[in-house]
């Protein structure tokens, strides 16, 4: 995990580079961090307060009541990744896939597969730490990645810009060996247990499920993911 702590470097990369800082944290008890808090709000940049002892857990050092989060990869904005070419024309798009492990192992297949990038909401997705790094043997430090604000719109704007949106069902889609898959596209993963939101999924024309000819009925994100994404690459390669 990176992180820095301190008020004048926070104030310094909250001035030059604030893309960089995934999210502050603040002492709940100090004062003077009013200016701080105006370059969030300046810069769209999280933040939460916590209490000093878990700030400590943070940083063990001088923290000065305020330590940032750092992302680990650059990220760049959806229209930049969307113009993006690449070997395979397929970018995944996770909805609240919350396991460092499952991320991790889905972003080592797209990097291996050659992919195009990865979209994420900027909520309810796993920081993208150690446990990412570790999970993809390094691969997240090959991949594009677009964070976004709002998953659906992001989703209809690449749509407006070709893209074919397919959504990955556990029952009752299209089987992606038998159906002609199409290019540019993208993959929309779901949450470990709930799935794609209603509200992602309705944005989604096409809908794919893995058949399942065994005694066993489940997969979990990431082996779902890696099978569908080869089959993409297949189609794409091989027609």
């Amino acid at each position: 995990m990176k992180i820095i702590a301190g008020k004048k470097p926070l104030l310094e990369l909250l001035e030059t580079n604030p893309e960089q800082i995934e999210r502050i944290f603040l002492s709940k008890s100090r004062k003077n961090l009013e200016k701080i808090l105006t370059l969030c709000r300046q810069h769209k940049v999280k933040y939460k307060f916590l209490p000093e002892k878990e700030l400590n857990q943070l940083f063990a050092g001088n923290h000065q009541g305020c330590v940032a989060r750092l992302l680990i990869t650059n990220t760049l904005g959806l229209e930049e990744l969307l113009a993006t070419s690449a070997k395979l024309p397929l970018i995944l798009a996770l909805d609240c896939v919350q396991d460092p492990q499952n991320i991790g192992s889905l972003i080592r297949t797209l990097v291996s597969l050659g992919g195009q990038g990865l979209i994420l909401p900027q909520d309810r997705t796993a920081y993208l730490g150690e446990g990412v790094v570790k999970s993809s043997a390094g691969a997240i430090y090959k991949l594009r990645v677009s964070r976004v604000v709002n998953l659906g719109r992001a989703l209809l704007e690449a749509q407006k810009q070709g893209y074919f949106l397919y959504a990955s069902l556990p029952r009752e889609g299209d089987n992606p060996f038998t159906t002609r898959l199409q290019f540019p596209a993208i993959l929309v993963l779901g949450n470990e247990d709930k799935g794609i939101r209603p509200g992602i999924l309705k944005k989604c024309p096409y809908h794919l499920t893995l058949p399942m000819p065994g005694e066993f009925e489940s997969l979990n994100v990431a082996q779902a993911g890696g099978i569908l994404m080869a089959e993409f690459l297949r189609q794409y390669m091989f027609g």
